[in-house]
């Protein structure tokens, strides 16, 4: 009798979206990344997919590319296709916040729903490695002369590198108005331009150039972080005299209208590939550093981070 109720009790929580973790089949799960391939949200979705798998979080993933505009074509695919879904997952992050206040989108991330914050990481600013430039000192020289003359390579109008460029150019007295700012709908292409010195100086998430810098292709002058990264032989903005520091945190939303049961869920499988060692090596590889936050920690998290880059791009100028 009582393992009639049991089952029957399983039963009811199973079509409520309410089983733990570990009581529920793994499902196949769609990943949106809003980004071409080869940049920082392309690489974080699927070395996530690849954990959730290991740890038993997902049987499979798949994955949807929909680059372009700070991520804002693919958020407005992704509400327009995976309504209701359980199995729908997007990857996001501090660039599709600049995105939307730059953009000013008819779809935004009211729309969707919030599951957890994962990393959070730096920028790394590079020059060519034939570049004349050999510091940031340099660069900084140049833009001052004549700030259009320094072309900026990075994500997409709003993103962490295009904000900090902004904030460099208003830390060192030239007008913010004035950067020539070139952005680009992937990390792939941000890289070939700095290749190919078609960019004065490319900025992104360390990991996203660290195999560049590690060959000697390109010329590491600069990170956005308080201290040095470690293990990085790269000095701060700060240490060179330039009072800038900002962060590129990622994180995961889930479809439009699904149920709290099944939110539960997807953040249970979130955190259980959280404390996985194939994530846990993931971090450690690209030099991501752990960030968790769910729920509706994550959501006040996201809310408090617009009204603050609102104001800080607004100082920029770019608002």
């Amino acid at each position: 009798m009582r393992r009639a109720i049991f089952l029957k009790s399983l039963a009811a929580m199973a079509a409520a979206g309410v089983l733990p973790v570990s009581a529920q089949k793994a499902a196949a799960l769609k990943m949106m990344i809003p980004a071409n391939p080869g940049g920082g949200w392309d690489s974080t979705g699927r070395a996530l997919g690849k954990a959730m798998q290991d740890a038993g979080a997902a049987a499979s993933v798949s994955y949807d590319n929909r680059g372009g505009a700070a991520g804002i074509i693919g958020l407005a695919q992704f509400v327009n296709a995976s309504k209701g879904d359980p199995n729908a997952l997007m990857v996001m992050g501090a660039v599709m916040l600049g995105g939307i206040i730059a953009g000013r989108p008819p779809v935004g991330l009211d729309k969707v729903t919030p599951l957890a914050r994962l990393t959070s990481e730096y920028n790394v600013f590079v020059l060519p490695v034939d570049s004349p430039h050999k510091t940031m000192k340099d660069l900084l020289e140049q833009l001052k002369k004549d700030p259009g003359s320094v072309k900026w390579g990075g994500g997409s109008r709003g993103s962490t590198e295009h904000i900090a460029a902004a904030m460099i150019a208003r830390a060192v007295g030239v007008d913010p108005a004035k950067i020539n700012f070139v952005a680009f709908r992937g990390g792939g292409e941000a890289i070939a331009a700095v290749l190919g010195g078609n960019v004065t100086v490319g900025g992104s998430g360390y990991s996203e150039f660290a195999e560049y810098i590690a060959a000697g292709k390109m010329r590491a002058v600069g990170v956005t972080s308080g201290t040095r990264l470690k293990g990085v032989n790269v000095p701060t903005l700060k240490e060179q005299g330039i009072d800038v520091e900002i962060g590129n945190w990622r994180g995961v939303y889930g479809a439009p209208g699904i149920t709290d049961g099944q939110r539960k869920v997807l953040i249970d499988a979130l955190h259980r590939t959280f404390k996985h060692p194939a994530w846990q090596d993931q971090m450690d590889k690209n030099r991501w550093t752990p960030a968790w936050l769910a729920g509706d920690e994550f959501a006040n998290f996201v809310d408090a981070e617009f009204a603050s880059l609102r104001a800080t791009m607004a100082k920029s100028g770019m608002v």
